[in-house]
């Protein structure tokens, strides 16, 4: 796992500043803390930061091919490399390294931009050709590993594994975009292909890149594809298919030269995964879980049954944070407004991990498409109750509009006489800022700034963009190409990343996903149980206690630590008027919330958060410089 980061200018006269280039690099030397490499030519700069785990020795990058007119780097893996190695060799190409970097340089050379469609792994990379003076950036199909640019009109394009990369560059604009807040202020985080800054881009997953003289040209490479036309009496067949494919999507991830274990919370992702890996691999699997004091958040015992039925080496932290400590430090790592409070336990088991390997496989991917959240049950319930009724829904919804939403059931009612669509983006907005909350909290002012924003507008593109007409394979493609990508990887990317540990996911195997696709909704949630064809598969391998458990989620006890050792640093964020100078809150509005909470009249635990990582946000890269780790206005300890 690396970190990547690079201009090019349209100007072959004009050089890319070195000094810049070196402090882009370094912004992300947690990426690749072994070793960092340079490539400078007219007009061109490419930097790298590697974490070395595959070819120790000659796996330094940039690296080139054989008259070093075609220059990569490269961050993530390439499971595959073997097998296109065999055939970039048997066309004619030399190799002079063992690393899967290279099938990159060989690959370009012999299928151009094509040549991403043969990689079946997790990347983003970027492929300079000096003879035709074009730059490629490209991503993987399920955006695993994260990619960011900016096009800078006339002039060139600047990008890089995070953002704080780009922001090296003077020139790139640090303007922030008010509608990036509204929309986090309900998801959690600012969807793809936005950032929070107005210069700033997210490549998609699944796309290249192409940038030369005449400017920059975007295409996509791969969709998802539900069909709908799955068949349920088939589940015997799909159930040995979904073994195989599992069993090699694990088996092509135990390749390193450094250590490798993985994390087990004791769930049926994670259970799944390190079951296959004691299948497949010729070592005892090591395995790593997190908890906290509070039981409601500790899952460690659950692994444990996993770690002792499947014979694996076990390890077990109880994280006590100091989390006055590591809240700056997230600020940091995320570069944009990101409020998902899991990252919180993900960064301690990434940290806990990586003081015993190098490399750890997670579950990650397992639920939004196997039907794994409450939410797919509610839909699935929901998508049954609208069909039952007909036009008798909208008077079960305006019951439901008369009901105070405590009541449960009563949110359910309320979508009944939305469309599907509707109903589904809304589903994401559960503890953050509604339509109403939004109207108390905002300012005159910034209400007209955003006039017009639709902050659900991208989960509604998503839902409308399925191929299927089951309203189930709606919900699973819009999660896996809106939620998964945006919240839930950029989680573990950056957790991980944040200790230099290299995370890999086998549940996102492009191979295993578009299987997936082809699998009836009724086999995934079946009987009042979700994952149905994962349990059954796990059932063979481990304890039914495990397999029967419903889901607790990766969560943190973040209204406590609010009224606990959070509360000092909360009252100064949110109360010592430099938010309020922003000009974008109701500073009555937002002392009423924090008033509430800490008094125990009311829980606002998320929007809390939320409000909190923003002004963090703030006060780290637009106050601030953003330049070294835990960078703002607030004195820090290291986070232990």
């Amino acid at each position: 796992m690396c970190g990547i980061a690079g201009r090019f200018n349209f100007d072959a006269s004009r050089p890319v500043d070195a000094r810049v280039l070196t402090a882009m690099a370094d912004s992300i030397a947690h990426r690749g803390p072994d070793s960092a490499g340079f490539y400078r030519a007219p007009g061109i700069g490419l930097g790298h930061r590697r974490l070395s785990i595959i070819d120790l020795v000659t796996g330094d990058q940039p690296l080139a091919n054989e008259d070093g007119q075609v220059q990569v780097v490269f961050n993530g893996e390439i499971y595959n490399f073997a097998e296109v190695r065999s055939e970039l060799l048997s066309l004619g190409h030399r190799f002079r390294t063992s690393s899967d970097t290279e099938i990159i340089v060989h690959g370009y050379e012999e299928w151009g931009e094509r040549c991403v469609e043969r990689f079946r792994g997790m990347f983003a990379f970027a492929v300079w050709d000096a003879r035709a003076r074009r730059l490629l950036l490209a991503r993987d199909r399920l955006g695993v590993k994260p990619l960011y640019y900016a096009h800078l009109p006339g002039k060139g394009i600047v990008f890089g594994s995070e953002i704080k990369a780009l922001l090296q560059d003077p020139e790139v604009p640090r303007d922030w975009r008010p509608e990036a807040i509204d929309t986090y202020l309900t998801l959690l985080y600012v969807p793809a292909p936005d950032t929070i800054y107005s210069a700033v881009r997210k490549l998609p997953p699944a796309h290249v890149l192409v940038a030369d003289g005449s400017g920059i040209r975007l295409s996509q490479y791969w969709n998802l594809n539900f069909t709908g036309d799955g068949d349920a009496s088939r589940e015997a067949e799909y159930l040995e298919q979904l073994d195989a494919i599992l069993r090699e999507a694990v088996s092509l991830r135990l390749i390193s030269d450094v250590p490798l274990g993985a994390f087990l919370s004791g769930g049926i992702d994670s259970s799944t995964v390190v079951s296959y890996m004691k299948e497949t691999s010729t070592a005892r699997p090591v395995t790593i879980a997190v908890g906290f004091d509070q039981r409601e958040y500790d899952e460690v015992e659950h692994a444990e049954t996993v770690a002792r039925h499947l014979d694996c080496e076990f390890h077990a932290l109880t994280a006590s944070p100091q989390i006055e400590a590591l809240l700056p430090k997230l600020a940091w790592h995320f570069d944009e407004p990101f409020a998902d409070s899991s990252a919180v336990p993900t960064y301690y088991v990434s940290k806990a991990a990586r003081e015993l390997v190098t490399v750890a496989l997670s579950g990650d991917g397992g639920d939004e498409l196997w039907g794994g959240y409450a939410h797919h049950r509610v839909e699935h319930a929901e998508h049954r109750v609208r069909a039952a009724l007909g036009p008798a829904r909208h008077v079960a919804s305006w019951i439901g509009r008369a009901l105070p939403l405590s009541v449960k059931g009563a949110r359910s009612l309320r979508h009944l006489a939305r469309s599907p669509e509707e109903a589904y983006a809304l589903k994401h907005v559960n503890g953050t800022f509604e339509a109403d909350a939004k109207t108390r909290l905002y300012s005159g002012d910034f209400v007209r700034q955003i006039n017009g924003c639709d902050a659900l507008g991208t989960l509604r593109a998503a839902y409308r963009a399925c191929g299927s007409q089951n309203p189930m394979d709606r919900v699973f493609y819009a999660d896996s190409r809106t939620y998964m990508i945006d919240d839930v990887l950029t989680k573990v990317d950056r957790m991980s990343m944040a200790v230099s540990l290299e995370a890999r996911e086998p549940m996102l195997d492009h191979k295993l996903v578009e299987f997936a696709a082809r699998v009836p909704a009724s086999l995934k949630l079946k009987d009042g149980r979700s994952k149905y064809l994962l349990r059954r598969l796990l059932e063979r391998r481990v304890p039914r206690s495990i397999t029967e458990r419903d889901k607790s989620g990766f969560a943190a006890p973040i209204g406590d630590w609010l009224r606990g050792p959070l509360s000092g640093l909360a009252s100064d964020l949110l109360l010592d008027g430099r938010l309020k100078a922003r000009g974008i809150f109701n500073d009555q509005e937002v002392s009423r919330l924090w008033s509430d909470h800490r008094t125990r009249r009311a829980d606002h635990p998320h929007r809390l958060w939320q409000l909190l990582m923003l002004e963090l946000w703030f006060r780290t890269f637009i106050d601030g410089s953003g330049a070294s780790e835990g960078a703002s206005s607030l004195t820090l300890a290291e986070a232990v």
